[in-house]
């Protein structure tokens, strides 16, 4: 079906450099890198639209009026409603359109009107290549100016117009693999702004469009794709296979780095695959490994690397454990048109979290899921949004898998199992046990928790006991309507 098209843009990096300017929680270094590459790009690729819709004093999203929060010291952003970056679509939606304002994106009224003339004179240039086509030569050479003009909107970031070029190219398009790449266009333009009834509306379309005879390389992207929009919406069970089948496959690095797919798969997998599964295709994954480095399974990554633990630790084991490997995989694969060096990432934290959670050693998973919250889910724009529902699964997971291999636990013994108070893990518990997503009971007179047992003959037991319930009261409803209808036929 021909090599892949209109890939190059829209750069989701650039949105991501926009996220950093605008959180609240990436600190003001890495914000000052990130204001140079936005400026940088916006001036490379004569970005008005763009530049406009984030930096106009009155209606930019970094810099409008009621939109940024006072200067001064960084504080935890308001709380979100899961819903709030669904319904209000937007490049910084998930921050729920609050910039923290420490770094302004400056607006420049000269440089806006020369982007804009660059980008009109740009534009008279495809309309005249596309008369010229129409007229002389054949619709391939009309499909390819098309295409150039779509590009061109997605390039300076005019978001609408985009979208109409795209929709137009699409109708006039016959080949099935120049289809799928238009509407894989379409998916990251919406990526890009957030969008993510556009995002999901894409998908879908996308999928019929492959299963109707779509190649390898093709099915292999849409999968990435897919794994990542469910990871925005928080359907991690969905992603997880996703993201994992596609590590040994991926091709799409127009979507995200190769790193950071493995980032998305291994904390997809953590939340939602069972116990052994969790085993083989995230700690022992080779993929996994090669990231986060070739001990990840081993006690070696148990080792808190930002909080003192019990001193029961072998210092031997310290001593010869193979050190986690910083490395900077996110240019792998990419265009060498990018030309932008991120900086080098460290992964020990994540796979700190995965190899005690796994291992059973709470207190370090404690401060390994600390980490992850603050080195990964509060910097990355697709995580930023869900990071407190993550931990708050992570602790309930950890707490399932202690209290799964016992019937009585003291609650001191657990405390201290996690490294924390008797106070905070009672109230952490309770919501839980009160949502009946914990299967126990917290006796404080004892101080000790029961757990419940939900499987085997006991849940067996309880749900022929509750179908049989419903059972009755379907025949009970039944039997007054029969005799209902027979009084009235008398």
């Amino acid at each position: 079906m021909g090599d892949p098209l209109y890939m190059k843009y829209p750069d989701l990096s650039l949105a991501q450099h926009v996220f950093t300017l605008a959180s609240p929680a990436s600190p003001s270094p890495i914000k000052q890198s990130s204001l140079k590459k936005v400026q940088d790009a916006i001036q490379e690729h004569k970005m008005a639209p763009l530049y406009h819709y984030l930096a106009h004093p009155q209606t930019g999203k970094l810099n409008g009026t009621g939109e940024s929060t006072s200067h001064g010291a960084q504080s935890d952003p308001p709380p979100l409603k899961r819903t709030m970056s669904i319904k209000s679509t937007g490049i910084i939606g998930v921050l729920g359109f609050q910039a923290s304002g420490d770094v302004d994106l400056p607006w420049d009224e000269q440089l806006y009107e020369s982007l804009k003339a660059d980008n009109e004179k740009e534009l008279q240039a495809i309309q005249k290549e596309e008369d010229e086509a129409v007229e002389k030569a054949g619709e391939t050479e009309v499909q390819n100016a098309k295409g150039k003009r779509a590009e061109f909107y997605t390039r300076i970031g005019d978001k609408d117009a985009a979208l109409a070029a795209y929709e137009a190219l699409l109708e006039k398009t016959g080949i099935l693999g120049s289809k799928i790449d238009v509407v894989l266009a379409i998916i990251r333009i919406g990526l890009f702004f957030d969008d993510k009834l556009l995002v999901k509306k894409n998908v879908e379309r996308c999928s019929t469009l492959v299963e109707s005879g779509g190649d390898w390389d093709r099915r292999n992207r849409l999968k990435a794709y897919q794994g990542l929009h469910l990871l925005t919406i928080r359907a991690h069970n969905l992603a997880a296979p996703l993201l994992l089948d596609s590590l040994s496959t991926f091709t799409s690095t127009e979507l995200c780095s190769y790193s950071n797919l493995v980032v998305y798969a291994v904390l997809a997998g953590s939340i939602s695959l069972p116990r052994r599964d969790f085993r083989s295709k995230v700690v022992d994954a080779p993929e996994v490994r090669a990231i986060l480095g070739s001990d990840s399974s081993s006690t070696s990554f148990n080792e808190s690397s930002s909080m003192d633990v019990d001193g029961d630790t072998d210092s031997a084991k310290k001593a010869t454990a193979t050190p986690t490997p910083v490395v900077n995989l996110t240019t792998l694969g990419s265009s060498s048109s990018t030309g932008h060096e991120e900086p080098q990432l460290d992964f020990s934290p994540l796979a700190q979290m995965i190899g005690s959670l796994y291992q059973g050693r709470y207190t370090n998973f404690f401060a390994a899921l600390a980490n992850v919250e603050t080195n990964f889910l509060s910097q990355d724009r697709y995580l930023f949004e869900h990071r407190r529902w993550f931990v708050k699964e992570m602790r309930l997971r950890a707490y399932a898998q202690l209290l799964q291999s016992y019937r009585v636990v003291g609650l001191e013994s657990m405390a201290n199992s996690f490294g924390v108070s008797v106070t905070w893990l009672d109230r952490d518990l309770a919501p839980f046990i009160a949502a009946g997503r914990l299967g126990a009971t917290i006796d404080r007179v004892k101080g000790v928790v029961e757990t419940r047992r939900e499987g085997g003959k006991n849940k067996q037991y309880q749900d022929v006991v509750r179908q049989g319930d419903q059972l009755i009261t379907k025949l009970q409803k039944y039997g007054q309507v029969v005799r209902l209808r027979g009084s009235e036929r008398g």
